[in-house]
């Protein structure tokens, strides 16, 4: 028994060493963590149980037969995060470059289908090469089955994935099918084919950082909803992130203790809108003060900087936040900014949590760019989404509403449960000036009649009252009470629920 024993513990150990000293020593000099130094990261300490541990490949071509390692390159199994289940797969780079087969991606199928069935979150650690080369159409096939369990994961349970390293060909479509991607500066890279395949097809010059590095897929591409420094930086806000989200789309939202009142008072905000209405203030100020200890995951933060989203809680339980951003482009709405909270308003309907929408929008992007870019449709986007969403829906306007964004951004007319204003707030068709232009032309020559009638249409239109006295507003609130108003909307709403029309699915305009 004692020999059967010490063999289990024989086989454990070479396992955990994947492709072996060597490798490892390798990896850490590239700034890079183990597979499972991550896992110890990522997961509460001693809460790891790993799967297939001493799976290997079953090829026999190109001398594979007598190169196999236990694990083949994978990590599987699960764990906890704060408590919570999760499921985990992490690609080790030190067995056959984490090079997807037949094998390695039945133990990724596996993990997923316990995941699905189990009703808990999926993340996936990529640091790989892709395909296993060696395994032809085998390890083809094995990708196409990882993408069906993403697919059906899709909406059920959150799906995370952390670029850790070089990813390429399918270990680029899986994570772009999950909920989240993050990077790591420096070490992570993402792109379908990579810079020695670009330059022998278009004869471009390309560095794998130019062409697939982190920087690009957050500022440029949005593939990516954030960069970390480092490993250790990027498993701790994982963990972070985590606690904000709900375990599948019928958990609920986790529900966090909290110190914070819900009847706090904010007297700083009374002064937060500039009393020039040209110019710009800081939104995030506004979401920190008003969400739970000011603390706000961010997401997508690089990217159409015009529109912030992300995580926060009122009264410890999880909200999503879209907000114009004054800062940049006067928060206006274009192609980029539309697609960000689109899809993100489409997660938390998704997962049921509420959407807590601030909006201060002079309208859509004009230009030939973003009519080229196709902004109808991206627009179109973000309008479906906010309609489409059944989840409680609460907006506060703090200036400008102007045109086809004021009914964009969560109002009444597309389905907002509560909607307000504060006393800043401007609700109309455009500014005073292009309106006054307009219905005016004819007085243009005459600056003084302009003057005059721009103050006329101020005093008209500049205002949250006319649309409150039609019921497109709610309440018109103090800004210093936004808190207190906001926590008490989505306690009313707690049980909010909407039958929908059958439907196999909707055609949102992609």
């Amino acid at each position: 028994m004692q020999d059967i024993l010490e063999e289990l513990q024989r086989r454990r150990a070479e396992a955990r060493l994947g492709g072996g000293e060597k490798r490892i020593a390798a990896q850490h000099a590239r700034g890079k963590l183990t597979a499972r130094e991550r896992l110890e990261l990522l997961l509460d300490a001693g809460s790891f149980e790993e799967y297939d541990m001493f799976v290997e490949h079953r090829c026999t071509d190109f001398g594979m037969a007598e190169r196999k390692v236990p694990g083949d390159g994978v990590v599987t199994g699960w764990g906890t995060i704060n408590g919570r289940l999760v499921y985990v797969f992490a690609k080790d780079f030190t067995v056959f470059g984490g090079s997807l087969s037949e094998t390695h991606a039945a133990k990724m199928v596996k993990i997923m289908d316990l995941a699905i069935r189990n009703r808990a979150p999926v993340i996936g650690l990529f640091d790989a090469g892709g395909a296993r080369i060696q395994e032809g159409v085998a390890a083809l096939g094995g990708y196409g089955e990882v993408f069906m369990r993403n697919v059906a994961a899709s909406g059920v349970i959150p799906q995370i994935s952390v670029i850790m390293g070089p990813c390429a060909g399918g270990d680029v479509y899986s994570p772009a099918m999950t909920d989240f991607i993050f990077m790591v500066r420096d070490t992570s890279y993402m792109f379908v084919t990579g810079p020695d395949v670009v330059k022998t097809v278009t004869n471009e010059e390309v560095t794998a950082d130019e062409l697939g590095g982190a920087d690009v897929h957050t500022r440029r591409s949005s593939v990516a909803d954030g960069a970390f420094d480092n490993d250790v930086d990027a498993l701790l806000q994982i963990r972070r992130m985590m606690d904000f989200l709900p375990s599948s789309n019928q958990s609920g939202v986790p529900v966090v203790p909290t110190f914070d009142d819900p009847e706090r008072s904010e007297p700083s905000l009374d002064t937060l809108i500039p009393d020039n209405p040209n110019q710009p203030y800081d939104m995030m100020e506004l979401i920190e003060k008003v969400v739970d200890e000011g603390d706000f995951f961010e997401l997508q933060k690089d990217f159409a900087q015009n529109i912030i989203i992300g995580f926060a809680r009122m009264e410890g339980r999880t909200v999503g936040i879209v907000a114009n951003q004054p800062m940049v482009l006067a928060g206006v709405l274009d192609a980029d900014a539309s697609r960000k909270a689109a899809r993100f308003v489409r997660f938390c309907d998704a997962f049921n949590i509420p959407i807590l929408t601030f909006v201060d929008v002079p309208g859509f992007l004009p230009g030939t760019a973003q009519e080229y870019g196709g902004l109808i449709k991206h627009g179109a986007k973000l309008l479906f989404a906010f309609a489409q969403a059944t989840v409680p829906k609460v907006t506060v306007i703090t200036r400008k509403a102007y045109g086809g964004a004021y009914d964009v951004m969560s109002s009444k007319h597309i389905g907002g449960d509560v909607n307000y204003a504060w006393p800043t707030a401007e609700i109309a068709v455009m500014g005073a000036k292009g309106a006054v232009e307009i219905l005016y032309r004819r007085e243009l020559d005459d600056p003084e009649k302009i003057a005059h009638r721009i103050a006329e249409y101020e005093e008209r239109f500049a205002n949250p009252f006319v649309a409150a006295e039609r019921g497109y507003i709610d309440d018109v609130i103090m800004p210093r009470n936004t808190r207190r108003r906001l926590i008490r909307a989505l306690r009313m709403l707690r049980n909010k629920h909407v039958e929908a029309p059958w439907k196999k699915h909707d055609n949102i305009p992609l």
